[in-house]
């Protein structure tokens, strides 16, 4: 089963993802904004893996001062999606 959604990202630079999950596994993410090297480096990295996975990695991940970074806006998106 293949889902795709769109998630507006809070308290970070990226401002909209775009994900797209296929039997549990991450297929593809598109992301607006943001730090361009780094997020294309967590994409790659993320991209194939289960999401489940990608949300224990990812989840918690601080920016700086922020409570929150895009890694773990991902995790969130990807926690919605599951």
């Amino acid at each position: 089963m293949t889902k795709t959604a769109v998630f507006y990202p809070q308290g970070v630079c990226s401002r909209r993802y775009e994900i797209t999950v296929t039997d549990g596994k991450i297929e593809k993410i598109d992301i607006v904004g943001g730090c361009n090297g780094n997020l294309k480096g967590i994409v790659s990295l993320i991209t194939g893996m289960e999401a489940a996975e990608a949300v224990r990695k990812l989840e918690g991940i601080t920016c700086g001062p922020k409570p929150t970074s895009c890694p773990d806006q991902i995790a969130k998106a990807l926690r919605e999606m599951l």
